[in-house]
């Protein structure tokens, strides 16, 4: 938790008066998103895009002000978390279950700051599980052209039923072990109808700040 937080706390430092803020969703984006609501109280000026319901209920008991997408043109800055981080920056996201707006914020931001603890980083994709969202329809069938890219997929499962995204779908974590070509699965993947995203995210990240157990941060 602590290198969560220390990291979250540099990330923040990179917030300005008057930017659009983006805030991710998950247990580093949480310690961003205190920051920043600390910040407001002590005067910062900033609006928001939330990447889920739970980030943007938290957003509203800190005070930060959030405004609507048809109001914006692009995000100035998003800090959000990552399941794994690899050495050219490529991620996976979702383990929140949240990848599906953390993507559409994520391409519309100048810069995307990516917080991590030491443990999320790795030297290639695919011990954790790949997220890919789908619709409820047909599912089934999604999942057989899934598992014939290489994995094992399985339905996310919350209290006994399946999880449901902020948007209706269910969410396929797919077991690779290894993901050698991510650019080339994440295409793959995204050709299945019925696969509405995938949790990898290539080339988005702009910078990576990494928490360690020792208490130090690091910008890679």
């Amino acid at each position: 938790m602590e290198a969560k937080k220390a990291a979250a706390e540099l990330a923040i430092t990179e917030i300005q008066d008057g930017m659009i803020v983006g805030l991710g969703t998950g247990s580093t984006a949480y310690w961003a998103i205190q920051g920043l609501g600390a910040r407001v109280q002590n005067g910062l000026y900033i609006q928001a895009v939330a990447t889920s319901v739970a980030s943007e209920n938290l957003a509203k008991e800190l005070g930060i002000p959030l405004i609507p997408f048809a109001d914006i043109s692009e995000i100035d800055v998003t800090i959000d978390g990552a399941d794994e981080v690899d050495p050219d920056w490529h991620l996976i996201k979702g383990g929140g279950g949240a990848l599906l707006r953390e993507k559409i914020v994520a391409f519309s931001s100048k810069k995307l700051i990516i917080v991590v603890d030491e443990s999320k980083v790795v030297t290639q994709l695919g011990a954790f599980p790949l997220p890919v969202e789908v619709v409820k329809f047909g599912y089934e069938l999604t999942i057989r052209k899934l598992r014939a890219l290489g994995c094992e997929p399985k339905v996310r499962v919350a209290d006994n039923q399946p999880f449901v995204t902020d948007n209706g779908n269910y969410i396929i974590d797919c077991h690779f072990g290894s993901i050698p070509n991510p650019a080339e699965l994440h295409q793959a993947i995204n050709g299945i109808p019925g696969v509405v995203e995938n949790g990898l995210f290539i080339g988005l990240a702009s910078q990576v700040i990494v928490g360690y157990k020792d208490g130090s941060v690091r910008s890679l």
